[in-house]
């Protein structure tokens, strides 16, 4: 093969992962519109379910975000009082991220989020874990 025949698209990694990430993103969207959230307000909540009480600076070093794409998520979270965020008193330049009652409340009615989009993929458990393993895997070699 002549390096020109490596441009064909189906022998390129970067379109299936491209494809697959958007169809995963397709699935959650039903799920989370019941909820009202959409996908990246989806996973600012996981990290603050986890760790409730954050910064902004170290939500978006979690999710790879910077500030101006994760500012307008947090005031939307915001509004639909899901988060509160607040200057740091030990730091002024640090503003921090916390869950509000109905933000926790929101995590039951989220916990079958997971089971669902697992079912959605048609593969088992362990092939979920080593496919979820290779691409962070890739992920980081890419990224360095």
């Amino acid at each position: 093969m002549s390096p020109e025949d490596f441009l064909r698209l189906d022998l390129q990694l970067c379109f299936p992962l491209y494809a697959a990430s958007r169809a995963m993103v397709q699935a959650y969207t039903p799920l989370l519109s019941k909820l009202g959230l959409t996908y990246p307000q989806y996973l600012v909540m996981l990290v603050l379910w986890e760790a409730d009480g954050v910064t902004v600076k170290a939500l978006g070093e979690k999710l790879y975000l910077d500030s101006g794409t994760l500012t307008p998520l947090l005031k939307r979270l915001e509004t639909l009082a899901f988060v509160r965020r607040e200057r740091s008193t030990e730091d002024a330049r640090s503003v921090l991220v916390s869950l509000t009652p109905q933000g926790r409340a929101l995590r039951r009615k989220a916990a079958s989020i997971p089971e669902a989009i697992a079912c959605r993929t048609g593969l088992s458990l362990e092939e979920l874990s080593r496919l979820r393993r290779d691409v962070l895997r890739l992920f980081d070699n890419v990224s360095k």
